[in-house]
């Protein structure tokens, strides 16, 4: 393997590593506003629940960007056709995500109740949609896009095939669980427990969900086939269902913030099973696989790659330790009470 195939490799590796930690992070911040009319009960309740992702939603968006960043800087070509391709949904999800941080930054400016109402929609909307629509766009990834010399052959509505909206449904059961469990251990009860129980009554729906997924993923994908050649990278899917159990198991026992990183490890497990996957396909072609855009046909050159490389040793882990700094510091439980009298959201 020559130093510009290593790199392609490094990067594809990274490219999937900032997905799946951007679908972590933000996952619980789509699933508290999915969750965010449901749960809550009271003004109260609604400024906690806002409160607990108030301080770190824009924050966690940072991995979405330097996601596309890394996608636009070391693979051109996949993020060029990415985006003329399936430029209709991404405007759609871009909007909708637009859509949630006004809604969560506006909803405490007035007091009338008409404009909370009208705020707690848009907080809604702008959590469900983005999930489902993320799920959808990587559920036709995997499945391949219908693409070939001549261009895409698809339009917004091939999209939504059963295998991209059994994917976005996945996608939405994933975050809501996992919203569910960060809103628990974030707040006090009885929003708490309001969430707890949530948590554990829709993960039934998540395992079916899950293995609905997992059994159609092997007539709709091509997904098995590096498994199948190396039995090894089995221990990721592996990894993935073990840590679903314990997310139903640990949260039965009461020990909620070890079935939070469970549902993060299931999320970090599930992506990276679909990434492996797809290895060497960035955008597999569901017509011919001559034009399934991979790390090969769509890369950098070894100079762009070598000093983006250099870039992401010194910045990557300094993002990272500012996350946890951030996420240490706005570890507290929120009172409604608190969150109520103060004002903040």
């Amino acid at each position: 393997m020559d130093a510009l195939n290593l790199l392609q490799v490094v990067w594809f590796i990274l490219w999937g590593v900032l997905w799946s930690v951007y679908f972590m992070l933000d996952g619980f911040v789509l699933g508290t506003g999915m969750l965010h009319p449901f749960l809550a009960k009271s003004e109260n309740e609604k400024r906690a629940m806002v409160a607990t992702v108030g301080p770190v939603w824009n924050g966690n968006e940072v991995w979405l960007i330097t996601a596309g960043g890394a996608t636009f800087a070391a693979f051109p070509t996949t993020y060029a056709l990415m985006f003329s391709y399936l430029y209709m949904p991404l405007l759609l999800l871009l909007f909708a995500l637009i859509i949630r941080g006004v809604s969560m930054e506006f909803r405490h400016k007035d007091e009338g109740a008409g404009w909370k109402r009208a705020w707690d929609v848009g907080i809604f909307l702008g959590s469900f949609l983005p999930a489902l629509l993320f799920g959808v766009a990587f559920g036709n990834i995997f499945k391949g896009l219908p693409m070939d010399a001549s261009g895409y052959h698809g339009s917004l509505l091939t999209l939504l095939n059963p295998y991209g909206i059994l994917t976005g449904l996945l996608f939405v059961s994933l975050f809501a669980v996992h919203g569910a469990l960060y809103t628990s251990i974030r707040t006090l009860t009885p929003l708490s427990d309001r969430a707890k129980t949530f948590a554990e009554k829709a993960w039934p729906v998540l395992l079916i969900i899950a293995g609905a997924f997992l059994v159609y993923t092997a007539s709709a994908t091509k997904l098995y086939q590096n498994y199948l050649s190396m039995p090894v990278l089995l221990i990721v899917p592996v990894i993935a269902v073990v840590s679903l159990l314990l997310v139903r198991v640990l949260s039965g026992k009461g020990v909620v913030p070890a079935a939070f990183a469970a549902s993060c490890a299931v999320i970090l497990t599930v992506c990276a099973t679909g990434i492996i996957g797809l290895f060497p396909n960035l955008i597999p072609s569901s017509l011919d696989a001559a034009y399934s855009l991979t790390i090969g046909n769509s890369s950098s050159s070894l100079l762009t790659l070598s000093i983006m490389t250099a870039i992401a040793l010194v910045f990557v882990p300094i993002v990272i330790v500012y996350k946890i700094w951030v996420y240490r510091i706005f570890s507290n439980r929120i009172s409604p009470e608190e969150a109520g009298a103060e004002k903040a959201y």
